[in-house]
């Protein structure tokens, strides 16, 4: 039982500190979600070409916004903030796939 208690105290910390790294980013002051600021190599690309319509349209729209409020040098107002609790991994689900697809082409590439 006492064992438990670290565990649970460590995940509490870690979850503090995690808390703590998406406000100091910022890019939920500018209305975007951590899945939008990743760097587009050809696995982004390539998963962002599988997403939904609608999915595509949102991922778009913050992206814009966000180009748009640093050219302005301005944030949102604070009740519009993302956050990191609303912040959904909507995109990892089709990225994890193009990646999973790209290592199993290179394995079949090997033999």
């Amino acid at each position: 039982m006492s064992m438990q208690v670290p565990t649970v105290a460590s995940s509490r910390c870690l979850q503090g500190l995690q808390k703590w790294y998406y406000n100091a980013a910022e890019f939920n002051k500018l209305g975007s979600m951590h899945d939008g600021t990743l760097y587009e190599d050809e696995d982004v690309k390539e998963a962002m070409r599988r997403l939904p319509e609608n999915l595509y349209s949102n991922r778009m729209f913050h992206i814009k916004r966000a180009l748009d409020l640093t050219m302005r040098q301005q944030i949102l107002p604070k009740n519009q903030w993302i956050k990191y609790e609303e912040d959904k991994l909507y995109f990892q689900p089709y990225l994890k796939e193009v990646i999973r697809e790209r290592k199993e082409r290179e394995e079949w590439a090997k033999k």
